[in-house]
């Protein structure tokens, strides 16, 4: 080899060292460039969205068949792709457990594989700077330390410590509401002092991935709560009306609300606590799109069907036994949404009536019409609580009664409460109507017949046939407001529903059938109370007609009986009342006051479907209020079962006439 091709060589190689010394670095720098470039965004919440929305993406979809898995390690991975999708759907319906799990799946995520610390974890919520945190970002620290310590009374907590739930003029207004502003949240914000781990930060984030992701957008922590319920969508500028401002009022206007100076639907957030309804002003959707979104998404347990613009509201229940209403345009003008919570392990009779003076009158009352296997009524305003009190009412039942319920959408729920009783409950739905369920319903040994709700023509019909053939008693809720609306309504219902023909037959119908309504009332304030219990008195017809025309032997005479008998039947037909009603506890001043006696034939017939120990202390609870003589004689009774008893023995019959029988001869 000659020098020249040696040096050749030579300076080849040294060149290609140069150059790939040369790429390098370059490529170093290149790296470094793109590592601060990425750091800048890598750790902001939109960021993360994607990355948890691509990871659990690629963890369901996985071929685990082209891994080369061994047989134990196949099955293993398939069991926890199966519970992750599992997880996934179950979490949109309100199951806070696949909740639960979808969280701890993000968090590890996030921890392990994205490379979220201590340091880089602010530049998603600035914890650290607590002037750079929004009203919604405190709002979401508070109620995790509290739910740390109360579980799902967190938010009730803390309302009750700081009084959120009072009456406050904002500034401009003349009039009082119920709201819970920004300057509130940060002020609490301040006097709570809190101090967060690592960890605590981390599961802020998580939950406000996971609630833009998968749940219910700002809502999704609240909507978990032990509240009454929760709604958006409810107030504030639809979009639609934007269009019509720009054409009449200008830009000025426009221009504030996208300053967000004045309020639009999708900054519509209210919770309903304690009969009050609350806005959150603090709270925001942030666009109609998120409002839409969480819109399509919380009614879809159990699929109920497509809400679309042919079919634009559905009523539903989430998996928690919240009840849903969704509407939509153009039905509605804004998307909107009602999830309404029944907490049906706290509702008691005695935790419905609180510390009000002469509760006791009311707990006793209630428990006795139930016991005594009375017809009952339970009327009032939207949300005064009538399903609350119907659940508490529930528990005075005889364990040995089996349950028939029928709701529109299903919200007692009591075989939570009542796993080892006989409890069956029946809903509409498409093809299945509400009399075909009754019809069922006749056939299942039922006792008692519970209506969650008698709002159509149809379900009062189903409501008295039930009453009258299908159970022993019937207990329903209904919006009447008074007792004479209330037969009004329910006797209108039945002539609509093709029942009766006659409006004095329908209503004769009703006034035999009930027997007790108990009115609910809320005031301006949110307090709600037994406004009176009212009993419905049927007054029998009686026959005045004469025959004497008969002994007449004149005409004239004859004419004369006639149009008595004319007279009166037209009378009957046009004046005639068919019941009396009257209050038996009246609230008075802020005290339940015990007023009229209930009639002799409602007590005769209460006591006849109470046990021993029942019958005693509802004398006793008569006597107290009504005194002695109102009593249908215990000892007295029982000689006149003795007495037929003897006498059956002498006529050779094995059964005489006791219970129900006696007492109506008597």
């Amino acid at each position: 080899m000659s020098i020249f091709n040696l040096m050749a060589i030579i300076a080849i190689l040294v060149l290609a060292i140069f150059c790939i010394r040369a790429y390098t670095k370059s490529k170093k720098n290149a790296e470094v460039v793109q590592t601060v470039d990425v750091d800048d965004q890598t750790y902001t919440l939109e960021k993360m969205i994607e990355y948890v929305k691509k990871r659990l993406d690629e963890i369901t979809k996985i071929n685990l068949y082209d891994i080369g898995l061994s047989e134990e390690e196949l099955k293993r991975r398939k069991n926890k792709k199966y519970e992750l999708k599992k997880a996934l759907k179950g979490c949109t319906y309100g199951d806070v457990n696949d909740k639960k799990y979808v969280k701890e799946l993000i968090y590890d995520l996030l921890a392990k594989e994205y490379g979220v610390d201590e340091i880089n974890i602010s530049k998603a919520i600035p914890f650290d700077i607590p002037s750079m945190l929004t009203p919604q970002d405190k709002f979401d620290i508070i109620l995790y330390i509290y739910k740390k310590e109360y579980g799902y009374e967190a938010l009730s907590e803390i309302i009750n410590k700081y009084k959120l739930d009072s009456l406050k003029y904002l500034q401009g207004e003349t009039k009082p509401c119920y709201v819970i502003t920004d300057e509130e949240i940060e002020d609490i914000y301040e006097k709570e002092n809190i101090a967060l781990s690592f960890a605590d930060k981390l599961s802020v984030v998580v939950q406000r991935i996971y609630q833009k992701y998968k749940g219910y957008s700002s809502i999704d922590e609240i909507r978990d709560m032990n509240i009454d319920g929760v709604s958006g969508g409810v107030s504030g500028l639809p979009e639609s009306f934007l269009s019509q401002v720009a054409q009449t009022d200008g830009g000025d206007y426009l221009a504030q609300v996208q300053e967000h100076k004045v309020q639009r639907a999708c900054d519509s957030i209210w919770i309903f606590f304690h009969g009050k309804s609350i806005r959150l002003a603090f709270l925001t959707f942030g666009t109609e799109a998120e409002l839409k979104r969480v819109c399509q998404n919380i009614y879809k347990y159990n699929n109920p069907g497509q809400l679309s613009d042919t079919n634009g509201y559905k009523i539903n229940e989430m998996k928690d036994g919240s009840r849903v209403v969704v509407v939509r345009p153009s039905m509605s003008e804004t998307w909107a949404f009602f999830v309404r919570k029944f907490d049906v392990k706290r509702a008691t009779v005695e935790q419905w009536t609180g510390d009000t003076p002469g509760k006791e009158e009311v707990i006793e009352l209630l428990k006795y019409l139930v016991k005594g296997a009375r017809i009952t009524s339970i009327t009032g305003e939207q949300g005064c609580g009538k399903t609350t009190l119907l659940m508490g009412m529930i528990e005075n039942i005889y364990d040995t009664m089996n349950l028939r319920i029928t709701e529109t959408a299903f919200e007692l729920h009591l075989r939570k409460v009542y796993p080892t009783r006989n409890i069956l409950s029946m809903r509409e739905t498409d093809t299945i109507s509400g009399q075909e369920i009754l019809d069922v319903q006749k056939k299942t040994d039922g006792s008692v017949n519970i209506i969650g709700e008698v709002a159509t023509d149809p379900v009062a019909s189903w409501m008295i046939q039930s009453a009258q053939v299908a159970s022993k008693f019937t207990l329903f809720t209904h919006h009447a407001k008074t007792f004479p609306d209330l037969v009004t309504a329910l006797r209108n219902s039945m002539l609509r529903a093709g029942v009766f023909k006659n409006e004095k037959t329908a209503e004769e119908q009703v006034v035999q059938v009930l027997n007790f309504d108990i009115h609910l009332a809320k005031d301006f304030r949110g307090k709600r109370y037994v406004e009176r219990v009212t009993e419905c008195i049927p007054i029998k017809r009686q026959d005045e007609y004469t025959d004497n025309y008969k002994k007449e032997k004149t005409l004239e005479g004859k004419f004369d009986y006639f149009f008595d008998n004319a007279t009166q039947y037209f009378r009957k037909i046009t004046d005639a009342k068919l019941y009396d009603y009257r209050n038996i506890l009246e609230y008075i001043d802020g005290e339940y006051v015990i007023t009229n006696k209930i009639s002799d034939t409602n007590i005769k017939e209460m006591r006849l479907n109470m046990d021993e120990t029942d019958a005693v202390e509802f004398d006793q609870f008569v006597e107290e209020h009504w005194g002695k003589a109102a009593v249908f004689n215990t000892e007295q009774y029982k000689e006149k079962v003795k007495e037929k008893v003897r006498e059956a023995r002498k006529a050779g019959t094995k059964k005489p006439k006791t219970g129900r029988n006696l007492a109506t001869e008597q």
